[in-house]
Protein backbone atom coordinates (compact mmCIF):
# COMPACT_ATOMS: atom_id res chain seq x y z
CA UNK A 1 0.00 0.00 0.00
CA UNK A 2 1.73 3.25 -0.91
CA UNK A 3 1.89 6.53 1.31
CA UNK A 4 -0.63 8.57 -0.73
CA UNK A 5 -3.36 5.84 -0.12
CA UNK A 6 -2.14 5.73 3.63
CA UNK A 7 -2.65 8.83 4.05
CA UNK A 8 -5.96 8.81 2.48
CA UNK A 9 -7.06 6.28 5.07
CA UNK A 10 -5.78 8.16 8.03
CA UNK A 11 -7.56 11.11 6.71
CA UNK A 12 -10.81 8.93 6.18
CA UNK A 13 -10.52 7.59 9.50
CA UNK A 14 -10.44 11.03 11.54
CA UNK A 15 -13.22 12.29 9.56
CA UNK A 16 -15.36 9.67 10.54
CA UNK A 17 -14.98 9.72 13.90
CA UNK A 18 -15.16 13.87 13.66
CA UNK A 19 -18.68 13.45 12.07
CA UNK A 20 -21.70 14.82 13.44
CA UNK A 21 -24.32 14.42 10.18
CA UNK A 22 -26.11 11.43 9.77
CA UNK A 23 -25.97 9.12 6.55
CA UNK A 24 -28.87 10.55 4.81
CA UNK A 25 -31.88 7.99 5.15
CA UNK A 26 -33.31 8.71 1.59
CA UNK A 27 -32.87 5.84 -1.41
CA UNK A 28 -32.60 6.31 -4.86
CA UNK A 29 -36.14 6.31 -6.53
CA UNK A 30 -36.40 2.94 -8.49
CA UNK A 31 -39.18 4.15 -11.37
CA UNK A 32 -38.93 0.77 -13.66
CA UNK A 33 -37.38 -2.84 -13.18
CA UNK A 34 -36.90 -5.78 -15.99
CA UNK A 35 -37.68 -9.02 -14.61
CA UNK A 36 -36.88 -12.38 -16.04
CA UNK A 37 -40.48 -12.26 -17.84
CA UNK A 38 -40.05 -10.08 -21.26
CA UNK A 39 -41.48 -6.56 -21.11
CA UNK A 40 -42.23 -6.08 -17.53
CA UNK A 41 -42.32 -3.26 -15.86
CA UNK A 42 -42.73 -2.75 -11.74
CA UNK A 43 -43.81 0.56 -10.54
CA UNK A 44 -42.20 1.51 -7.13
CA UNK A 45 -44.92 3.91 -5.17
CA UNK A 46 -42.39 6.32 -3.50
CA UNK A 47 -43.01 9.44 -0.53
CA UNK A 48 -44.38 12.24 -1.65
CA UNK A 49 -41.92 15.36 -1.26
CA UNK A 50 -43.31 18.84 -1.53
CA UNK A 51 -41.07 20.92 -3.78
CA UNK A 52 -41.19 24.35 -4.14
CA UNK A 53 -40.11 25.19 -7.78
CA UNK A 54 -38.37 28.71 -8.48
CA UNK A 55 -39.22 30.98 -11.10
CA UNK A 56 -37.61 30.14 -14.14
CA UNK A 57 -36.08 32.50 -16.55
CA UNK A 58 -38.37 34.25 -19.39
CA UNK A 59 -35.65 32.98 -21.66
CA UNK A 60 -33.57 29.85 -22.61
CA UNK A 61 -30.93 29.45 -19.86
CA UNK A 62 -27.53 31.28 -21.29
CA UNK A 63 -23.85 30.21 -20.75
CA UNK A 64 -22.15 31.96 -17.80
CA UNK A 65 -19.94 34.88 -18.86
CA UNK A 66 -16.22 35.24 -18.52
CA UNK A 67 -13.68 33.66 -20.56
CA UNK A 68 -12.29 30.39 -19.93
CA UNK A 69 -8.61 29.89 -18.63
CA UNK A 70 -5.95 28.77 -20.92
CA UNK A 71 -4.89 24.74 -19.61
CA UNK A 72 -1.39 23.90 -20.95
CA UNK A 73 -1.43 20.88 -22.99
CA UNK A 74 0.84 17.94 -22.18
CA UNK A 75 2.99 17.64 -26.17
CA UNK A 76 1.90 14.45 -28.11
CA UNK A 77 -1.44 13.03 -26.42
CA UNK A 78 -4.37 12.80 -28.93
CA UNK A 79 -7.69 13.68 -27.92
CA UNK A 80 -11.00 14.60 -29.55
CA UNK A 81 -13.14 18.01 -28.85
CA UNK A 82 -17.03 16.77 -29.39
CA UNK A 83 -18.22 19.80 -28.21
CA UNK A 84 -21.23 20.85 -24.84
CA UNK A 85 -24.81 20.36 -25.78
CA UNK A 86 -27.07 23.18 -25.65
CA UNK A 87 -30.14 23.77 -23.86
CA UNK A 88 -33.23 22.12 -26.18
CA UNK A 89 -36.57 23.84 -26.43
CA UNK A 90 -39.02 20.72 -25.72
CA UNK A 91 -41.39 23.13 -27.97
CA UNK A 92 -39.34 21.97 -30.67
CA UNK A 93 -37.78 18.75 -29.47
CA UNK A 94 -38.65 16.75 -26.58
CA UNK A 95 -37.05 13.60 -26.75
CA UNK A 96 -33.42 13.34 -25.96
CA UNK A 97 -31.51 9.74 -26.79
CA UNK A 98 -28.34 8.28 -26.64
CA UNK A 99 -26.42 5.12 -26.35
CA UNK A 100 -25.51 4.14 -23.00
CA UNK A 101 -21.62 4.05 -22.37
CA UNK A 102 -19.63 2.81 -19.17
CA UNK A 103 -16.35 4.18 -20.27
CA UNK A 104 -14.14 5.65 -17.31
CA UNK A 105 -10.79 6.37 -18.83
CA UNK A 106 -11.32 9.98 -19.23
CA UNK A 107 -11.65 10.46 -15.43
CA UNK A 108 -8.40 8.09 -15.04
CA UNK A 109 -6.61 10.17 -17.90
CA UNK A 110 -7.80 13.38 -15.95
CA UNK A 111 -5.95 11.73 -12.57
CA UNK A 112 -3.31 11.32 -14.10
CA UNK A 113 -2.49 14.35 -15.41
CA UNK A 114 -3.47 16.13 -11.65
CA UNK A 115 -1.42 13.21 -9.93
CA UNK A 116 1.66 14.59 -12.35
CA UNK A 117 1.02 18.36 -11.49
CA UNK A 118 -1.01 18.93 -14.50
CA UNK A 119 -4.38 20.24 -15.39
CA UNK A 120 -5.96 17.56 -18.47
CA UNK A 121 -6.41 19.28 -21.47
CA UNK A 122 -10.38 20.04 -22.11
CA UNK A 123 -10.32 18.01 -25.07
CA UNK A 124 -9.30 14.86 -22.91
CA UNK A 125 -12.48 15.43 -20.67
CA UNK A 126 -15.77 13.49 -21.05
CA UNK A 127 -18.36 14.25 -18.55
CA UNK A 128 -20.09 10.65 -18.64
CA UNK A 129 -17.17 8.76 -17.75
CA UNK A 130 -16.37 11.17 -14.89
CA UNK A 131 -19.90 10.31 -13.19
CA UNK A 132 -19.95 6.50 -14.32
CA UNK A 133 -16.50 5.93 -12.49
CA UNK A 134 -18.13 5.83 -9.64
CA UNK A 135 -20.56 3.07 -7.54
CA UNK A 136 -23.56 5.29 -7.62
CA UNK A 137 -24.98 3.09 -4.74
CA UNK A 138 -28.32 1.84 -7.17
CA UNK A 139 -29.82 -1.80 -6.18
CA UNK A 140 -29.20 -4.54 -7.83
CA UNK A 141 -31.96 -5.83 -9.86
CA UNK A 142 -34.09 -8.62 -8.18
CA UNK A 143 -34.00 -10.44 -11.16
CA UNK A 144 -32.16 -10.88 -14.82
CA UNK A 145 -32.74 -7.76 -16.69
CA UNK A 146 -32.19 -3.86 -15.45
CA UNK A 147 -33.53 -1.05 -13.42
CA UNK A 148 -34.05 2.67 -14.07
CA UNK A 149 -33.47 4.97 -10.83
CA UNK A 150 -34.47 8.33 -11.41
CA UNK A 151 -33.95 11.60 -8.78
CA UNK A 152 -33.56 15.00 -8.79
CA UNK A 153 -32.72 18.64 -6.56
CA UNK A 154 -32.08 22.17 -7.19
CA UNK A 155 -28.43 22.69 -8.49
CA UNK A 156 -26.25 24.23 -6.04
CA UNK A 157 -24.44 26.21 -9.08
CA UNK A 158 -27.42 28.24 -10.21
CA UNK A 159 -30.18 30.14 -8.47
CA UNK A 160 -31.82 30.81 -11.73
CA UNK A 161 -34.79 27.56 -11.22
CA UNK A 162 -32.20 25.20 -12.77
CA UNK A 163 -32.47 21.89 -11.47
CA UNK A 164 -30.42 18.66 -12.05
CA UNK A 165 -32.00 15.22 -12.80
CA UNK A 166 -29.83 11.82 -12.03
CA UNK A 167 -31.31 8.60 -14.91
CA UNK A 168 -28.98 5.99 -13.85
CA UNK A 169 -29.85 2.32 -15.60
CA UNK A 170 -28.06 -0.25 -13.41
CA UNK A 171 -27.90 -3.90 -14.98
CA UNK A 172 -28.08 -7.32 -12.93
CA UNK A 173 -25.12 -8.07 -11.13
CA UNK A 174 -24.46 -12.06 -11.97
CA UNK A 175 -22.47 -14.07 -9.35
CA UNK A 176 -18.69 -14.63 -10.11
CA UNK A 177 -19.54 -18.56 -10.10
CA UNK A 178 -22.32 -17.96 -12.86
CA UNK A 179 -19.82 -16.20 -15.27
CA UNK A 180 -19.73 -17.88 -18.56
CA UNK A 181 -16.29 -19.17 -19.55
CA UNK A 182 -14.44 -16.92 -21.14
CA UNK A 183 -11.83 -17.17 -24.16
CA UNK A 184 -9.63 -14.27 -24.31
CA UNK A 185 -7.11 -13.09 -26.39
CA UNK A 186 -4.56 -10.93 -25.13
CA UNK A 187 -3.08 -8.10 -28.27
CA UNK A 188 -0.23 -6.58 -26.36
CA UNK A 189 1.60 -3.48 -27.24
CA UNK A 190 5.48 -4.05 -27.23
CA UNK A 191 6.69 -1.58 -29.19
CA UNK A 192 9.36 0.89 -28.16
CA UNK A 193 7.12 3.18 -27.26
CA UNK A 194 5.84 0.89 -24.28
CA UNK A 195 9.30 0.74 -22.83
CA UNK A 196 8.23 2.18 -19.25
CA UNK A 197 7.61 1.22 -16.08
CA UNK A 198 3.79 2.58 -16.63
CA UNK A 199 3.35 0.99 -19.77
CA UNK A 200 4.43 -2.36 -20.37
CA UNK A 201 5.51 -2.88 -17.11
CA UNK A 202 2.40 -2.21 -15.64
CA UNK A 203 0.48 -4.25 -18.37
CA UNK A 204 2.48 -7.87 -17.22
CA UNK A 205 1.30 -6.35 -13.49
CA UNK A 206 -2.28 -5.98 -14.53
CA UNK A 207 -2.63 -9.27 -16.44
CA UNK A 208 -0.96 -11.22 -13.74
CA UNK A 209 -3.69 -10.18 -10.95
CA UNK A 210 -6.10 -11.29 -13.69
CA UNK A 211 -4.61 -14.64 -14.27
CA UNK A 212 -5.27 -15.47 -10.65
CA UNK A 213 -9.03 -15.39 -11.30
CA UNK A 214 -9.57 -17.20 -14.35
CA UNK A 215 -11.06 -20.83 -13.93
CA UNK A 216 -10.56 -24.00 -15.84
CA UNK A 217 -12.80 -23.04 -18.39
CA UNK A 218 -11.16 -20.27 -19.42
CA UNK A 219 -8.71 -19.60 -22.05
CA UNK A 220 -5.99 -17.25 -22.90
CA UNK A 221 -4.36 -16.43 -25.94
CA UNK A 222 -1.05 -14.02 -26.07
CA UNK A 223 -0.94 -12.16 -29.80
CA UNK A 224 1.77 -8.81 -29.30
CA UNK A 225 3.24 -6.54 -32.13
CA UNK A 226 6.35 -4.33 -32.28
CA UNK A 227 7.39 -3.83 -36.04
CA UNK A 228 5.36 -7.12 -36.61
CA UNK A 229 2.47 -9.05 -34.98
CA UNK A 230 3.37 -12.96 -33.36
CA UNK A 231 1.93 -15.25 -31.40
CA UNK A 232 3.29 -15.90 -27.80
CA UNK A 233 0.53 -18.10 -26.07
CA UNK A 234 -1.88 -20.13 -28.06
CA UNK A 235 -5.12 -20.95 -26.44
CA UNK A 236 -4.27 -22.35 -22.94
CA UNK A 237 -6.71 -23.54 -20.30
CA UNK A 238 -7.05 -20.90 -17.15
CA UNK A 239 -5.74 -23.83 -15.06
CA UNK A 240 -2.41 -23.91 -16.37
CA UNK A 241 -1.90 -20.75 -14.97
CA UNK A 242 2.11 -21.31 -14.76
CA UNK A 243 2.34 -21.52 -18.81
CA UNK A 244 0.10 -18.43 -18.95
CA UNK A 245 2.50 -16.38 -16.63
CA UNK A 246 5.77 -17.70 -18.38
CA UNK A 247 4.53 -16.25 -21.50
CA UNK A 248 3.67 -12.90 -19.26
CA UNK A 249 6.89 -12.45 -17.80
CA UNK A 250 8.62 -13.37 -21.23
CA UNK A 251 7.44 -9.69 -22.43
CA UNK A 252 9.66 -7.17 -23.72
CA UNK A 253 9.47 -4.42 -25.63
CA UNK A 254 10.79 -4.19 -29.73
CA UNK A 255 10.20 -2.48 -32.74
CA UNK A 256 8.01 0.37 -34.13
CA UNK A 257 4.15 -0.39 -33.74
CA UNK A 258 1.99 -1.77 -36.03
CA UNK A 259 -1.47 -2.26 -34.15
CA UNK A 260 -2.68 -2.86 -37.51
CA UNK A 261 -0.82 -6.29 -38.01
CA UNK A 262 -1.46 -6.80 -33.91
CA UNK A 263 -5.43 -6.43 -33.68
CA UNK A 264 -5.79 -8.71 -37.04
CA UNK A 265 -3.50 -11.25 -35.68
CA UNK A 266 -5.54 -11.13 -32.44
CA UNK A 267 -8.91 -11.54 -33.93
CA UNK A 268 -7.36 -14.64 -35.75
CA UNK A 269 -6.65 -16.07 -32.78
CA UNK A 270 -9.54 -15.37 -31.29
CA UNK A 271 -12.16 -17.08 -33.95
CA UNK A 272 -9.14 -19.91 -33.89
CA UNK A 273 -10.47 -19.93 -29.96
CA UNK A 274 -14.28 -18.77 -29.97
CA UNK A 275 -16.11 -20.51 -27.85
CA UNK A 276 -20.42 -20.76 -28.73
CA UNK A 277 -21.91 -19.56 -25.91
CA UNK A 278 -18.87 -17.90 -24.16
CA UNK A 279 -17.21 -14.79 -23.42
CA UNK A 280 -15.23 -14.05 -26.24
CA UNK A 281 -13.32 -11.19 -26.18
CA UNK A 282 -10.41 -9.32 -27.72
CA UNK A 283 -8.16 -7.18 -25.18
CA UNK A 284 -5.81 -4.81 -26.41
CA UNK A 285 -3.38 -3.24 -24.10
CA UNK A 286 -1.58 0.07 -25.46
CA UNK A 287 -0.62 3.47 -25.65
CA UNK A 288 -3.22 3.64 -28.92
CA UNK A 289 0.09 4.80 -31.15
CA UNK A 290 0.04 3.42 -34.41
CA UNK A 291 3.04 4.33 -36.88
CA UNK A 292 3.56 1.34 -39.15
CA UNK A 293 1.03 0.05 -41.25
CA UNK A 294 -2.00 1.16 -41.65
CA UNK A 295 -2.24 3.66 -39.38
CA UNK A 296 -5.51 5.67 -39.56
CA UNK A 297 -8.26 4.83 -37.47
CA UNK A 298 -10.65 4.03 -40.30
CA UNK A 299 -8.60 1.26 -41.69
CA UNK A 300 -8.22 -0.34 -38.47
CA UNK A 301 -11.74 0.32 -37.54
CA UNK A 302 -12.98 -1.67 -40.16
CA UNK A 303 -11.60 -4.55 -39.79
CA UNK A 304 -12.80 -4.35 -35.73
CA UNK A 305 -16.37 -3.98 -36.64
CA UNK A 306 -16.21 -6.92 -38.87
CA UNK A 307 -15.83 -9.58 -36.11
CA UNK A 308 -18.59 -8.16 -33.95
CA UNK A 309 -20.84 -9.74 -35.88
CA UNK A 310 -19.10 -12.64 -35.05
CA UNK A 311 -19.79 -12.94 -31.21
CA UNK A 312 -16.17 -11.10 -30.56
CA UNK A 313 -15.98 -7.95 -28.37
CA UNK A 314 -13.28 -5.61 -28.06
CA UNK A 315 -12.03 -4.28 -25.05
CA UNK A 316 -9.27 -1.47 -24.80
CA UNK A 317 -7.29 -0.53 -21.69
CA UNK A 318 -4.77 2.39 -21.95
CA UNK A 319 -1.46 2.85 -20.63
CA UNK A 320 1.43 5.53 -20.43
CA UNK A 321 1.02 8.82 -21.20
CA UNK A 322 3.27 11.19 -24.11
CA UNK A 323 2.06 10.22 -27.36
CA UNK A 324 -1.12 8.44 -25.79
CA UNK A 325 -4.05 8.56 -28.29
CA UNK A 326 -7.06 8.44 -26.96
CA UNK A 327 -8.90 9.12 -30.00
CA UNK A 328 -8.15 5.09 -31.27
CA UNK A 329 -8.29 3.20 -27.86
CA UNK A 330 -12.33 5.17 -27.41
CA UNK A 331 -12.96 4.43 -31.43
CA UNK A 332 -11.78 0.86 -30.99
CA UNK A 333 -13.86 0.23 -28.02
CA UNK A 334 -16.78 1.47 -29.51
CA UNK A 335 -16.76 0.03 -32.95
CA UNK A 336 -15.64 -3.27 -30.92
CA UNK A 337 -18.56 -3.54 -28.83
CA UNK A 338 -16.81 -2.66 -25.75
CA UNK A 339 -15.25 -0.14 -22.81
CA UNK A 340 -12.96 1.69 -23.10
CA UNK A 341 -10.66 1.72 -19.82
CA UNK A 342 -7.33 3.66 -18.65
CA UNK A 343 -4.94 1.86 -16.09
CA UNK A 344 -2.65 4.38 -14.30
CA UNK A 345 -1.87 2.53 -11.00
CA UNK A 346 -1.33 -0.73 -9.98
CA UNK A 347 -5.01 -0.34 -8.08
CA UNK A 348 -7.03 0.74 -11.22
CA UNK A 349 -5.89 -2.72 -12.63
CA UNK A 350 -7.01 -4.69 -9.42
CA UNK A 351 -9.81 -2.96 -9.70
CA UNK A 352 -10.79 -3.92 -13.76
CA UNK A 353 -9.67 -6.70 -13.94
CA UNK A 354 -9.81 -8.68 -10.26
CA UNK A 355 -12.51 -6.59 -8.62
CA UNK A 356 -15.09 -5.91 -11.69
CA UNK A 357 -13.95 -8.95 -13.68
CA UNK A 358 -17.65 -10.29 -14.25
CA UNK A 359 -18.46 -7.01 -15.89
CA UNK A 360 -15.25 -6.45 -17.71
CA UNK A 361 -15.91 -10.18 -19.48
CA UNK A 362 -19.69 -10.60 -19.73
CA UNK A 363 -22.07 -8.62 -21.66
CA UNK A 364 -25.50 -8.51 -20.95
CA UNK A 365 -26.89 -5.95 -22.99
CA UNK A 366 -26.06 -4.95 -26.84
CA UNK A 367 -27.07 -2.20 -28.19
CA UNK A 368 -28.55 -0.46 -25.08
CA UNK A 369 -29.83 3.02 -25.37
CA UNK A 370 -32.29 5.05 -23.40
CA UNK A 371 -34.94 7.66 -24.96
CA UNK A 372 -35.66 10.85 -22.29
CA UNK A 373 -39.47 11.83 -23.14
CA UNK A 374 -39.42 15.70 -21.44
CA UNK A 375 -42.80 16.89 -21.16
CA UNK A 376 -43.45 20.15 -22.17
CA UNK A 377 -46.16 20.80 -19.48
CA UNK A 378 -43.60 20.98 -17.14
CA UNK A 379 -39.88 21.30 -18.63
CA UNK A 380 -39.82 24.15 -21.00
CA UNK A 381 -35.82 23.56 -21.23
CA UNK A 382 -33.61 20.88 -20.60
CA UNK A 383 -29.77 19.78 -21.32
CA UNK A 384 -28.02 16.85 -21.46
CA UNK A 385 -24.32 17.13 -19.65
CA UNK A 386 -22.18 14.58 -21.67
CA UNK A 387 -22.55 11.64 -24.14
CA UNK A 388 -21.84 14.37 -27.00
CA UNK A 389 -19.89 11.68 -29.02
CA UNK A 390 -22.87 8.71 -27.91
CA UNK A 391 -25.89 10.99 -29.66
CA UNK A 392 -28.49 8.89 -31.41
CA UNK A 393 -31.49 10.08 -33.56
CA UNK A 394 -34.78 10.40 -32.25
CA UNK A 395 -36.28 8.32 -34.83
CA UNK A 396 -33.33 5.71 -34.69
CA UNK A 397 -34.51 4.72 -30.74
CA UNK A 398 -36.13 1.44 -32.37
CA UNK A 399 -34.06 1.39 -35.31
CA UNK A 400 -31.83 -1.84 -34.06
CA UNK A 401 -29.94 -1.66 -37.01
CA UNK A 402 -27.99 1.53 -35.70
CA UNK A 403 -24.79 0.77 -33.41
CA UNK A 404 -25.66 2.02 -29.32
CA UNK A 405 -23.75 0.91 -26.71
CA UNK A 406 -22.84 -2.55 -24.53
CA UNK A 407 -23.28 -3.04 -20.47
CA UNK A 408 -21.38 -5.33 -18.94
CA UNK A 409 -23.19 -7.61 -16.04
CA UNK A 410 -23.56 -5.34 -13.09
CA UNK A 411 -22.52 -2.34 -14.97
CA UNK A 412 -24.47 0.76 -14.26
CA UNK A 413 -24.70 4.31 -16.47
CA UNK A 414 -25.75 7.38 -15.31
CA UNK A 415 -26.43 10.61 -17.53
CA UNK A 416 -27.17 13.99 -15.68
CA UNK A 417 -29.73 16.61 -16.96
CA UNK A 418 -30.00 20.42 -15.97
CA UNK A 419 -33.56 21.12 -16.51
CA UNK A 420 -35.93 24.62 -16.02
CA UNK A 421 -39.82 24.25 -15.12
CA UNK A 422 -42.46 25.84 -15.39
CA UNK A 423 -44.23 28.08 -12.26
CA UNK A 424 -45.81 25.84 -10.24
CA UNK A 425 -45.59 22.79 -12.37
CA UNK A 426 -46.56 20.13 -11.15
CA UNK A 427 -46.89 16.17 -12.49
CA UNK A 428 -44.90 14.10 -14.59
CA UNK A 429 -41.41 15.25 -15.89
CA UNK A 430 -40.09 12.92 -18.04
CA UNK A 431 -40.66 9.51 -18.97
CA UNK A 432 -37.20 7.19 -19.20
CA UNK A 433 -37.25 4.35 -21.82
CA UNK A 434 -34.78 1.80 -22.20
CA UNK A 435 -34.62 -0.38 -24.90
CA UNK A 436 -31.61 -3.38 -25.38
CA UNK A 437 -30.86 -6.74 -26.67
CA UNK A 438 -30.16 -9.80 -24.86
CA UNK A 439 -26.92 -10.97 -26.55
CA UNK A 440 -27.36 -14.99 -25.71
CA UNK A 441 -30.95 -14.99 -26.95
CA UNK A 442 -31.14 -11.62 -29.50
CA UNK A 443 -34.10 -11.09 -28.12
CA UNK A 444 -34.95 -7.05 -27.89
CA UNK A 445 -36.53 -5.68 -24.41
CA UNK A 446 -38.27 -2.50 -23.82
CA UNK A 447 -38.84 -0.67 -20.43
CA UNK A 448 -40.09 2.57 -19.14
CA UNK A 449 -41.02 4.62 -16.21
CA UNK A 450 -41.82 8.39 -15.24
CA UNK A 451 -39.93 10.84 -13.02
CA UNK A 452 -42.57 13.19 -11.23
CA UNK A 453 -42.13 16.23 -9.32
CA UNK A 454 -42.47 14.53 -6.14
CA UNK A 455 -39.64 12.13 -6.81
CA UNK A 456 -37.11 15.29 -6.67
CA UNK A 457 -35.49 16.15 -3.66
CA UNK A 458 -36.18 19.94 -2.12
CA UNK A 459 -32.67 20.54 -2.14
CA UNK A 460 -29.47 19.53 -2.18
CA UNK A 461 -28.19 18.73 0.24
CA UNK A 462 -31.53 17.20 1.56
CA UNK A 463 -30.56 14.55 -1.47
CA UNK A 464 -28.85 11.21 -1.39
CA UNK A 465 -24.94 10.95 -0.69
CA UNK A 466 -24.38 9.60 -3.85
CA UNK A 467 -26.63 11.60 -5.94
CA UNK A 468 -24.58 14.62 -4.73
CA UNK A 469 -21.35 12.77 -5.61
CA UNK A 470 -22.67 12.29 -9.10
CA UNK A 471 -23.75 15.73 -9.80
CA UNK A 472 -20.20 17.09 -8.15
CA UNK A 473 -18.47 14.77 -10.37
CA UNK A 474 -19.98 16.24 -13.52
CA UNK A 475 -19.69 20.14 -12.85
CA UNK A 476 -15.77 19.10 -12.04
CA UNK A 477 -15.76 17.73 -15.85
CA UNK A 478 -17.63 20.61 -16.94
CA UNK A 479 -14.94 22.68 -15.20
CA UNK A 480 -12.09 20.94 -16.77
CA UNK A 481 -13.51 20.63 -19.90
CA UNK A 482 -14.26 24.49 -20.02
CA UNK A 483 -17.68 24.49 -20.76
CA UNK A 484 -19.25 27.57 -21.35
CA UNK A 485 -21.81 26.43 -18.54
CA UNK A 486 -19.76 26.06 -16.01
CA UNK A 487 -18.04 29.59 -16.12
CA UNK A 488 -19.65 30.46 -12.87
CA UNK A 489 -17.86 27.68 -10.72
CA UNK A 490 -14.94 27.26 -9.45
CA UNK A 491 -12.97 23.82 -8.14
CA UNK A 492 -12.92 25.41 -4.75
CA UNK A 493 -16.86 25.35 -5.19
CA UNK A 494 -16.97 22.05 -5.68
CA UNK A 495 -14.53 21.05 -3.56
CA UNK A 496 -16.62 22.59 -0.50
CA UNK A 497 -19.68 20.94 -1.20
CA UNK A 498 -17.43 17.23 -1.84
CA UNK A 499 -15.70 17.58 1.39
CA UNK A 500 -18.77 16.84 3.28
CA UNK A 501 -19.62 13.58 1.40
CA UNK A 502 -16.55 12.50 3.43
CA UNK A 503 -18.80 11.74 6.52
CA UNK A 504 -21.26 9.69 4.99
CA UNK A 505 -19.08 7.97 2.03
CA UNK A 506 -15.74 7.85 3.79
CA UNK A 507 -15.46 4.00 4.01
CA UNK A 508 -15.24 4.35 -0.32
CA UNK A 509 -11.61 4.84 -1.53
CA UNK A 510 -12.31 6.17 -4.18
CA UNK A 511 -14.51 9.28 -3.08
CA UNK A 512 -11.45 10.06 -0.63
CA UNK A 513 -9.94 10.17 -3.49
CA UNK A 514 -11.87 12.21 -5.88
CA UNK A 515 -12.09 15.20 -2.99
CA UNK A 516 -7.93 14.67 -2.68
CA UNK A 517 -8.09 14.97 -6.29
CA UNK A 518 -10.53 18.18 -6.27
CA UNK A 519 -8.04 19.80 -4.04
CA UNK A 520 -5.20 19.14 -6.07
CA UNK A 521 -6.74 20.33 -9.11
CA UNK A 522 -7.55 23.65 -7.18
CA UNK A 523 -4.42 24.47 -6.42
CA UNK A 524 -2.97 23.77 -10.07
CA UNK A 525 -5.45 25.72 -11.45
CA UNK A 526 -4.54 28.93 -9.24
Amino acid sequence: MNAKRLTLIFVTIALLLSACSAKQAREEQVIATYEIEPYVVTEVVVEEVEVIMEEPVAQAPQPAGGQPVALPTPVGNTFQDYGVNPYQDTREDNLSTFALDVDTASYSVARRYINDGNLPPADAIRVEEFVNYFDMGYNNPPNVGFAIYADGAPSPFNYDGTYLLRIGIQGYQVPDAERLPSSLTFVIDVSGSMDMENRLELVKQSLRLLVERLRYDDTVSIVVYGSEARVVLYPTSGNDKATILNAINALRPEGSTNAEAGLKLGYEMAMRGFQSGANNRVILCSDGVANVGNTGPDSILSQVRGYVAEGIYLTTVGFGMGNFNDVLMEQLANDGNGAYAYVDTLDEARELFVDNLTSTLQTIARDARVQVDFNPDVVPYYRLIGYENRAIADQDFRNDRVDAGELGAGHSATAIYAVQFLPNAQGRIATVQLRWEDPQTNEVHEINGNLNTWDLYPSFETAPARYQLAILAAQYAEVLRQSPWAAGTSLDQIYSLAYPLLSSLGEDAEVVEFVDLLYRASRIWR
